[in-house]
């Protein structure tokens, strides 16, 4: 199982690395999380360089896709050969964003029809995408999920290894990084925050 987080330069470390932290709480010999990036190295909106670990192309074959965000998002989004390398199928894959990943999805013509979620940044240039947004952290269609706010990352993670491990597992994980004395309820929160989209047939 290879879950690969799309990593761009100028990405916000608490999107990638957040969700990077969560999901290796999956302790399975064939439990596959990688940095996936455009170039071998991209270097974060304050400076922290770091090394790709996937290629785009792997990321088109992973079993589950995030697609982190940054403050160059735009510059990606209108690099038609940087675009055509993101090859991704919610027929196939789990495919999630958080903030202005989202923009991504929606350039790649894989939210039509349904809303999203997204910063408040971000959000007019996902609408003027022809998208519509929710005043809400998480959502997910089917296999597409997406969130808004940096610390948002914890629920697409959740929902990631909800739908691939099972509900109790993203529990585990969830209760594992949250904060002592915290823990049941970032847990609920998480938990609320993620069920309702857990059918691959919901809709909003």
């Amino acid at each position: 199982m290879h879950i690969a987080i799309l990593t761009f330069d100028g990405f916000n470390e608490l999107d990638s690395l957040i969700a990077l932290g969560i999901l290796n709480r999956i302790k399975k010999p064939d439990w596959k999380v990688s940095i996936a990036c455009p170039s071998a190295e991209v270097r974060s909106m304050n400076g922290v360089v770091m090394k790709a670990q996937a290629t785009l192309e792997d990321a088109a074959r992973a079993d589950a896709v995030i697609v982190g965000s940054g403050v160059k998002t735009r510059d990606v989004v209108a690099d038609a050969a940087l675009m055509a390398r993101l090859t991704l199928d919610p027929a196939r894959q789990l495919l999630g964003a958080q903030c202005s990943g989202t923009l991504v999805l929606a350039k790649l013509g894989l939210l039509q029809d349904v809303p999203a979620c997204t910063d408040l940044t971000t959000k007019p240039w996902v609408e003027e995408a022809g998208v519509r947004t929710l005043d809400q952290p998480f959502v997910a269609n089917g296999n597409v999920a997406t969130a808004g706010g940096c610390l948002a990352s914890q629920y697409l993670a959740a929902w990631v290894i909800a739908r691939l491990e099972g509900i109790e597992a993203a529990r585990g994980a969830m209760h594992y990084v949250a904060p002592v004395g915290e823990k049941e309820t970032y847990v609920e929160r998480a938990m609320r925050n993620i069920t309702p989209y857990l059918s691959v047939a919901s809709h909003v």
